[in-house]
């Protein structure tokens, strides 16, 4: 029985009309008073758009001309119930209307393939069972059945991460040494994980990075529990190198220094530097100065963040004074360079804040909101020359994509240099850069962790131009080596520095 447009139909039977036409056209069924089926045989409807097609004499030709006129796209197939399909075989177009089995190789490629989406874009399983998405599929390949998303959890999500598990355990395998990162971290559910990171060279001298894990972390984060997770990655993935240890870089957390420094195997432990300039930028602006100051801007750009009518008269006033129109950006207290990027945009905007707090409409609702005095804007013009160079060193270090731990120990002095006191400083910048001079001089401190860092800046090309007065310090550190290599390192530094 098949359907049009809100009328019932009857398909007409293959054994008395085998024309292919029949394939798009049907009799319209009624029923009289007594519930008798009537079939009106004295004219068809087309199953696509419902037109009633006159039927005489068994002639189909009506039909056909409606097909290529309305429905040109509609292909005519060969005659019904006769040759192929008599014998039980399909005819060309009827086979491509046949759905893929379960295992046939394309239904199992694509199935792959939307597995392999699911976890690189790191979807939800519940993807699968979008409408969206199924009408894409069904758009693409229509007689592929997407699974359910119960078969993908369960059966090929993990079949992918196996295969992939064991590519790169066998890649690992080629590999003469490796390097790990470690993050802690909270998800939004305020579920907390860790999450290790290899980093090798691979035998095509190719750099990659491979996430081997994301655990999460149900007990407490002592130092013993993320040794027990680190201890877990390293010998499911193979990792150790005979008597040579890991390096591992992790955040400046106490609970995970410690775990590195007390597993065996791993070391040295090296701090994030990005991190690391994080937490000197965050000495500065808890400054009691700074910290007032930046309430007060905090205030500022909340409101107009908060008010649609504020917003709007701002916009207003950037186009009348011709300045950029963009909107205020209000700073992640865990992340310090958003808090420049708020002072910059303050700045630039001011004539247009103040503009704006002055519009009537916004005057109704300004409340304990006050912009900055002459005083408070040079300090914000101050405080944002300070922490340019941490912005850059935060840039660099997060867009690097070739091993960067040779480049710790320059940036780090480099960043020292900047933040020597002028004669024009105020009390309160002085006060900043003594703040972030403190934090930074306060890390890498340890004497092995030193000869690692400087042995790897020495053999990075990059920085052979350093000063004369690194030359001893790099000559010095290559004493640690046997003679034979410290002769050969030392004519390395020489090429690298002397040239």
């Amino acid at each position: 029985m098949a359907s049009g447009k809100g009328q019932e139909l009857e398909d007409a039977p293959a054994a008395h009309y085998r024309t292919a036409v029949w394939e798009h056209f049907a009799f319209r069924v009624t029923y009289d008073d007594g519930g008798k089926k009537i079939v009106d045989k004295s004219a068809t409807v087309c199953k696509h758009c419902a037109t009633r097609v006159v039927y005489v004499n068994s002639n189909t030709s009506n039909m056909s001309a409606h097909l290529r006129r309305h429905h040109p796209s509609e292909k005519i197939g060969s005659a019904r119930g006769k040759g192929a399909e008599a014998k039980g075989q399909l005819l060309l177009p009827a086979a491509f209307k046949q759905a893929y089995g379960d295992e046939s190789d394309r239904a199992k490629c694509i199935t792959k393939g939307v597995a392999y989406f699911i976890a690189k874009d790191m979807q939800p399983y519940s993807v699968v069972e979008g409408a969206g998405f199924r009408h894409m599929i069904k758009a693409l390949e229509p007689r592929y059945k997407i699974p359910s998303r119960k078969h993908f959890s369960n059966t090929v999500i993990p079949a992918l991460y196996e295969e992939t598990r064991q590519e790169i355990v066998k890649e690992l395998s080629d590999t003469a040494s490796v390097a790990l990162t470690s993050d802690g971290w909270t998800s939004r559910a305020t579920e907390n994980f860790l999450t290790v990171t290899v980093h090798y060279i691979t035998s095509e001298w190719e750099m990659k990075s491979s996430v081997l894990q994301t655990r999460p972390l149900y007990e407490s984060h002592t130092s013993e529990h993320l040794s027990e997770a680190l201890t877990e990655a390293v010998t499911e993935w193979k990792l150790q190198r005979g008597s040579s240890t890991i390096p591992v870089t992790t955040d400046n957390a106490k609970n995970m220094v410690n775990a590195v420094n007390a597993t065996a195997g791993l070391g040295p432990q090296i701090g994030c530097f990005a991190h690391t300039v994080n937490l000197a930028a965050k000495n500065a602006v808890s400054i009691n100065q700074v910290s007032r100051l930046l309430g007060k801007m905090r205030k500022v750009v909340a409101f107009f963040h908060r008010s649609t009518t504020a917003t709007h008269a701002l916009k207003t006033k950037q186009e009348m004074l011709q300045l950029p129109v963009h909107k205020l950006i209000h700073d992640v207290p865990t992340r310090w360079n958003t808090t420049y990027d708020m002072l910059e945009r303050y700045l630039e905007q001011q004539a247009s804040i103040y503009s704006a707090l002055m519009d009537k409409d916004v005057r109704k609702s300004v409340k304990d909101i006050a912009v900055l005095t002459d005083s408070e804007v040079k300090l914000a013009e101050d405080l944002t020359k300070i922490p340019k160079p941490l912005k850059n060193v935060t840039t660099l270090m997060s867009t690097e994509t070739s091993p960067s731990v040779s480049m710790i120990i320059p940036l780090q002095k480099m960043i020292l240099k900047s933040m020597t006191p002028s004669e024009e400083d105020s009390a309160t910048i002085k006060d900043a850069k003594a703040a972030i001079t403190k934090n930074l001089k306060d890390r890498y401190g340890d004497p092995d962790l030193q000869d690692y860092l400087h042995r790897s800046t020495a053999l990075d090309p990059r920085f052979k131009s350093l000063p004369y007065t690194w030359k001893k310090t790099l000559f010095r550190k290559s004493t640690v080596f046997s003679p034979e290599r410290s002769w050969k390192l030392k004519s390395r530094y020489c090429f690298l520095f002397c040239n």
